[in-house]
Order: C-alpha cells, then sequence, then structure tokens
C-alpha cells in the first residue's frame, strides 16, 4: 500500500506532484487558446484595418501573415529554448512578448507598425501551444493524462472556430484594436500563474554552444516555404519568379536544415530529429498534418461558402459553427475520460479509427451540400465533424506521448504543433486554389449547356424571358435579362461543385492517412505503461 501510495504521489516523470499543478493548467490552457485564438480573431478585423491604415487587401493581408511565418519559425525551436532559459523563464517571457506586442498592435496607426508587432507576438504565441502542452503531460500522473490532454485539447479545438464570431462581434462593437486587447486580461491571468506556480523541469539540460547554423538553416527554409503557402494563390503560384525562388531556396534550405542536424559534427542540435525515430510520435505528426489540413482548411472554406452561397450573415455563420465546438469539447472530455487511468475499457486505436469514420462521413455530408441547404444541414454536419476532431485529437496526443521522456516531451510537442500549424497552412493555400480553378473549369463546363440547340437552356429562356415581359421589359432587355439570370446560376452552380469537393478532398485526405493509425503501438494500456518504465 505504501508503494502504490507513492507511486500515486509521482509524475509521468517521476516526479514529485506539485500542489498548484490544477492551477498550473488552467493557465497553460489559457495561454494556448490565446495563441490559437489570435490565428484567426484578427482575419475578421482585416477589412476594417485596412480601411484604417489605408492599405490594400493584399497588403493588410501581412497582418496574418507575418504571425504565422515568425510562429513556425520559432515552434521547431522552443523545446532547445525551453531548456536552454528554463521552463518557466522561457514560458513567462514568451507571455510577456505576446502581452507587449498585443498591445502594440491595438496602439499602431501605420501597417509597418503592426505588422512588426505581429511578428513578434507570433514569436511569443509560440512557446504558449508547445511548451504548454509539454509541461502539461510533465507535471501530471500518468491515470491523469487522458483527462488533462482532453482539457488541452478541448481549448485548442474550439478556440479558432470560436475566432472569427468573437471577432466579429468586437469590431461590430467596439473596433479593431480591440481584437489585441482582448489578449490582456487573460495573458496577465495566465502569466500571474506561471510566474508563481510553475518550476523549472528537473530533467532541464542546460546548453552553452548555439547551433546558428541550425537556427539560420531552419528560419530561411520554413519561412520560405510557409510565404509560399501564404502567398502563392495570391501571386498565380509558380508564375511569378519570386515564388518560385522562394519555393527552391526553401526546399534547398530544409535540405541543408536536416543534413546538418543530423550531422555527427553537430554538437548540440537546434532540434533533435532523432526523436522521430519514435514510431508513435511518427505516426502521430502524420496524422497531426491531416488535422491541421482538416481543421483549418475546414474553418477557412466553409464561412465562405455559408455567405457568398447560402447567404448567411456572419453572425449567422458563427452561430451555426458554434455547435460544432461544443460537440469537440464534449467528445474530447469523454475521450478523455475513457482514456484515463490504467482501466481503459477501449483502445485509444479504436477511438482515433472511430473518429476518422465521424470526420470522413461529415466531409462527406457537406460534400454534397446545395444552394437550397439550410443551418439545419449545416449544422448536423459540423456537429458530426466535431466530435471526430475531438475523438481525433485527444487519443493522438496521448499515443505521441506515450513513449517519450524527459526532454523528449517537449521536442515532441513541438514537432507535433509545427505540423499541425504547417497541416493548416497548407490547407488554406490549396483549398483557396482548389476552388479557384475548379470554378473556373466548371464554369466553363457549365456554360456548354447554354446554346439554342439545348431543349433545357430554350424552355428556361422562355419562361425568364415571358416573366421579364410581365413586368414590362422590352423584348431585347428582357431577353438580356434572362441570358444574365442563367449565367449567374450556372456560376453559382459552378462555385457549389467546387466547395463541394474542397470537402469531399478534406475528408479523402484524412481517409488517406488513416492507415497510421496502425503504426501507433497504443493498445488499451500504452499510454500507461509507457510511463511505467521512466
Amino acid at each position: 500500500m505504501a508503494t502504490a501510495s507513492a507511486t500515486a504521489q509521482l509524475t509521468s516523470e517521476g516526479e514529485e506532484l506539485n500542489p498548484f499543478r490544477w492551477f498550473i493548467l488552467f493557465g497553460l490552457i489559457t495561454a494556448a487558446i490565446l495563441e490559437v485564438l489570435d490565428t484567426t480573431i484578427v482575419n475578421v478585423a482585416l477589412p476594417q484595418m485596412a480601411g484604417n491604415l489605408g492599405a490594400t487587401s493584399q497588403e493588410i493581408g501581412w497582418v496574418s501573415t507575418g504571425y504565422i511565418l515568425s510562429n513556425v519559425v520559432v515552434l521547431p525551436m522552443t523545446a532547445w529554448l525551453a531548456s536552454r532559459f528554463g521552463r518557466k523563464r522561457y514560458l513567462a517571457g514568451s507571455i510577456i512578448l505576446f502581452l507587449i506586442a498585443s498591445f502594440f498592435c491595438g496602439t499602431s496607426r501605420e501597417l509597418g507598425e503592426l505588422v512588426f508587432w505581429r511578428v513578434l507576438q507570433g514569436a511569443g504565441g509560440a512557446a504558449l501551444l508547445s511548451t504548454a502542452q509539454a509541461t502539461i503531460r510533465e507535471i501530471f500522473p500518468k491515470e491523469q493524462q487522458g483527462l488533462v490532454q482532453s482539457l488541452y485539447v478541448l481549448g485548442i479545438i474550439t478556440a479558432p472556430t470560436l475566432g472569427p464570431t468573437l471577432g466579429g462581434w468586437i469590431t461590430d462593437n467596439y473596433s479593431w484594436p480591440w481584437v489585441f486587447y482582448v489578449n490582456l486580461p487573460i495573458g496577465l491571468i495566465s502569466l500571474f500563474v506561471v510566474t508563481s506556480f510553475l518550476e523549472d523541469a528537473k530533467h532541464r539540460v542546460e546548453t552553452t554552444s548555439v547551433d546558428w547554423w541550425g537556427i539560420g538553416l531552419l528560419a530561411v527554409g520554413l519561412g520560405s516555404l510557409q510565404y509560399v503557402l501564404e502567398e502563392g494563390n495570391k501571386d498565380d503560384w509558380f508564375e511569378s519568379a519570386t515564388i518560385l525562388r522562394l519555393t527552391i531556396i526553401g526546399l534547398l534550405s530544409v535540405a541543408a536544415f536536416l543534413y546538418w542536424e543530423l550531422s555527427p559534427k553537430n554538437k548540440s542540435p537546434i532540434v533533435n530529429l532523432r526523436v522521430l525515430k519514435n514510431r508513435d510520435l511518427s505516426a502521430a505528426l502524420i496524422l497531426f498534418m491531416a488535422l491541421g489540413f482538416g481543421l483549418y482548411g475546414g474553418i477557412f472554406i466553409f464561412p465562405l461558402f455559408a455567405q457568398s452561397i447560402l447567404h448567411f450573415t456572419p453572425t449567422t455563420t458563427g452561430l451555426v459553427l458554434m455547435p460544432g465546438a461544443v460537440a469537440t469539447g464534449i467528445s474530447a472530455i469523454l475521450c478523455g475520460r475513457i482514456l484515463n487511468g490504467k482501466n481503459q475499457i477501449i483502445s485509444p486505436r479504436a477511438i482515433i479509427i472511430f473518429g476518422v469514420v465521424l470526420f470522413v462521413y461529415s466531409m462527406w455530408d457537406m460534400g454534397h451540400l446545395t444552394t437550397m441547404s439550410g443551418e439545419p444541414d449545416t449544422r448536423l454536419a459540423l456537429i458530426i465533424r466535431g466530435f471526430g476532431l475531438g475523438c481525433l485529437f485527444t487519443p493522438i496526443n496521448l499515443a505521441a506521448f506515450s513513449s517519450l521522456k524527459g526532454v523528449e516531451i517537449a521536442q515532441g510537442a513541438s514537432l507535433l504543433n509545427l505540423m499541425r500549424q504547417l497541416g493548416g497552412s497548407f490547407g488554406i493555400a490549396y483549398l483557396g486554389t482548389h476552388i479557384t480553378n475548379n470554378t473556373a473549369s466548371n464554369m466553363s463546363n457549365l456554360s456548354g449547356y447554354l446554346y439554342e440547340g439545348n431543349p433545357a437552356f430554350v424552355e428556361r429562356m422562355q419562361a425568364l424571358q415571358s416573366a421579364m415581359l410581365g413586368k414590362g421589359y422590352d423584348a431585347e432587355t428582357a431577353h438580356r435579362m434572362a441570358l444574365g439570370i442563367l449565367e449567374n446560376s450556372v456560376h453559382v452552380q459552378a462555385q457549389v461543385m467546387s466547395y463541394d469537393s474542397a470537402f469531399l478532398f478534406i475528408g479523402i485526405t484524412m481517409l488517406l492517412v488513416s492507415p497510421c493509425v496502425f503504426l501507433l503501438r497504443s493498445n488499451k494500456s500504452a499510454v500507461s505503461t509507457a510511463d511505467m518504465g521512466h
């Protein structure tokens, strides 16, 4: 009994439990929500920012691009930075940087100034996700990992969904600087918790040398490729010399980075890529990239479809999205409870497969939406999607960390969040291009049916012309208006087909990577037993 009691008082890393760990959990999840929320809440306010700052729609896009660029570059380095400066100091410093940048974003009166502070905000925000997630894994016992990881997942999945709704409400009722100011009180609470209760990890490995080559290659490689993903669609991809050059530079830099980080000559790599030998983590990284593709890609295209095709207002769109976010939270917590402790009834792998089925079905359902679809149709599909996401994120998180220990946990967390972010960027870039190109192609194909020899076209034209003549228009005007109505109808239908195929593509992508689930070694007790040897 004494042994069991002693074991219960240890974290998954074999350290004594912090009596304030639940306060710390609250502070860390709050910090993570801030970071994820800021990737979507700002987008709604961009038109108002452009008007106030005198920027074009393309120029104001750098408010989002600058944030994501710096975030992606810093994310892989967070484990090294936490180890070098200490988990507590690095996390507290990142929160301070994020809050200072948020304040000055709100006070900015020029576009260049705003983009500068957004870049710093993104750099600070990187730690709010990966370091927070690694810390949660380290400070709780293995019996509680299912519950605490599900609470973390609840925050990072629902925040980007609620971001546009909250951003729209703030912009409508106040002004755009408040989408940044709202971070301040929440961030200060998180900062107080971290500085007051969090302790540095006992397994911290202090490093004296700095891998400047690794930092440089990583920044150039990921920065270039992220720019390509963010701006490629606007610049017509490889038709642009800039996009082509940056793609080549990015790929060569990433290749050089991988070679250097794995080289025996590099004694203190900025990113420990050897952690990828862990099969659970490697499989989880692939699944997380697909999840990022589906989560952020879906959040990107659904509001466009709802507002441009179904004519939902921004408020209605947010209200339709909200039940799906609630469903995600419910399923994440349920999965956490099921996977909590040693006596698991259902294996993580089984829950992941169930999540894939729900998610793919929801995308198939959304891939059959039409101009006649209403709120109930879209809401139901989004609720199923939400349940699926909750069943995916929680067990994949647990499986990814199940056989990692010590500093490997922070390294794994940084890579997981990087893949989620890259998957999201690729999803937004690809799906935006997919919809644009497919709309043009579908329009061309459908326009082929608008000719005098098509009985359906003739019948529809005659009906529309008669309606116009009945309203008092002359024959020529009635003909022109009827043709315009038909052409507009064809254009809308071409858009619907493009959006539908985009939703289906998201589902197919998840289906294609789903075999990676069987690479996870986590069976019913893997999440618990993997830590017993620590």
